[in-house]
């Protein structure tokens, strides 16, 4: 599968965001997707996941009940809704995607990752 992260920008804290990540092929219900950042001079972390259904998501703590992730499967793509962002959310976003039955904050465990999409938070 092929993955196209958009949606970045310049943001002020405070504001809101929303990623996506488009799919190329047929499986694409068959991936459990994920988000994960960077930011200069640290290592990638995971954001968020979801299952192939859509039915069960996972966040990590410093974005629980800010951001949000969702899926279509029938558009083959998967969202990132970003809101009450904060510098500290100033990083590349990478969407990816991953075979298993569960969702994983472990970022070894995806196969396929996107380009990666910035996302800068301002003062």
């Amino acid at each position: 599968v092929q993955l196209q992260a958009s949606g970045g920008g310049l943001v002020q804290a405070g504001g809101s965001l929303r990623l996506s990540c488009a799919a190329s092929g047929r499986t694409f219900s068959t991936y459990v997707m994920g988000w994960f950042r960077q930011a200069p001079g640290k290592e990638r972390e995971f954001v968020a996941a979801i299952t192939r259904s859509g039915g069960s998501t996972l966040y990590a703590d410093s974005v629980k009940g800010r951001f949000t992730i969702s899926r279509d499967n029938a558009k083959n793509a998967v969202y990132l809704q970003m809101n009450s962002l904060k510098l500290e959310d100033t990083a590349v976003y990478y969407c990816a995607a991953e075979t298993s039955l569960i969702a994983t904050m472990t970022a070894k465990r995806y196969d396929y990752w996107g380009q990666g999409t910035q996302v800068t938070v301002s003062s």
